[in-house]
């Protein structure tokens, strides 16, 4: 038991050296939501806020499609297990999400994102409430919700946003 305490005391001790060298890139924390933030904000040009504790949304798009709209990103393993819906506004919710976990898999935020999701946060609102689903943490979204969303790799048929190749590139950086 002893060896192993060490071995995770080291591991630990470089992790903190890895997350130290995240934070001063970033100038955020190296915690998975602003790191995801900080992929999001450098991907789709969005003007983060000044605190990452903001209520509602983390950032303003300032060009493209979206220019002047508020997004709140978030960054889960899975997008298919649900998304942290808000009680506080904002128009788009942009979901970078890895691969799903197989079932029985330790528990564990892999960095990588296999897909994107743009979601228009008023229709999103609007198509879940009218299906009585329950609006909160880890709200329950359909398949097909999820996939009429994906703008990475490959944009669902109404995406609101159609990535260049250059995002796209990005992106896959972290695939």
């Amino acid at each position: 038991m002893t060896e192993t305490l060490r071995q995770l005391a080291a591991l630990l001790r470089t992790r903190d050296e890895l997350d130290a060298r995240i934070a001063a890139l970033t100038g955020r924390s190296a915690r998975p939501g602003d790191v995801g933030e900080f992929i999001a904000a450098q991907v789709f040009d969005i003007e983060l806020a000044e605190t990452a504790v903001q209520a509602g949304y983390d950032g303003v798009f300032r060009s493209g499609p979206l220019a002047g709209k508020t997004v709140n990103v978030k960054i889960y393993g899975d997008a298919f297990t649900g998304i942290d819906i808000s009680p506080h506004s904002c128009d788009f919710y942009l979901v970078l999400s890895g691969p799903p976990r197989p079932p029985g898999a330790v528990r564990h935020h892999q960095w990588r994102i296999s897909a994107a999701y743009l979601f228009d946060a008023r229709v999103l609102l609007d198509t879940l409430t009218s299906r009585g689903v329950k609006i909160g943490v880890a709200t329950s979204l359909r398949r097909a919700d999820v996939e009429a969303a994906q703008v990475f790799p490959l944009a669902g048929r109404d995406a609101p946003w159609r990535l260049t190749p250059a995002q796209t590139a990005l992106l896959s950086e972290f695939a």
